[in-house]
């Protein structure tokens, strides 16, 4: 209901949309990982950038947090996981020192380092766990969301 009150509709509308809870929740979440993608596709795109992008969904989302960490046991986490990790493998230069999966992994990390009560605080965290791992972070920001174009 708290959804449904927050966009603007009945509870009804959204169910006609969502079967269920789970249903809007992967929804949201493919929305967070086609942001990633259309940063990714965006010119002048490199990893910074990308890594400001989910940074940022890592920041206000905790759904996002568990979506990176991918327990074994949700076949769509997984494979909104890998598009993440997809899209990190084709931002990294081939003479960069990590791999994919080192970069999945620091994610990870970092999402753990992730705490407090703003969006604010939790950024300030996000960075200082990215310094200390050594990779650079672009801007954390969302993309814009509109199909328009």
């Amino acid at each position: 209901s708290a959804v449904a009150r927050r966009a603007g509709v009945g509870q009804g509308s959204l169910y006609r949309h969502f079967a269920d809870r789970v249903a809007l929740a992967t929804a949201v979440l493919d929305e967070n990982v086609r942001q990633i993608e259309r940063a990714a596709a965006q010119p002048g795109a490199d990893l910074e950038s990308v890594l400001g992008v989910v940074t940022w969904h890592l920041t206000r989302s905790t759904a996002f947090v568990d979506l990176l960490r991918v327990r074994g046991d949700e076949e769509q986490g997984r494979l909104l996981s890998a598009r993440v990790r997809g899209v990190l493998a084709h931002c990294l230069p081939a003479d960069h020192r990590l791999s994919a999966d080192d970069v999945m992994l620091a994610v990870a990390m970092v999402s753990g380092a992730v705490a407090g009560p703003t969006p604010a605080a939790r950024e300030r965290l996000a960075l200082a766990a990215w310094r200390l791992l050594g990779i650079e972070v672009g801007r954390l920001r969302p993309v814009e969301t509109s199909d328009a174009g």
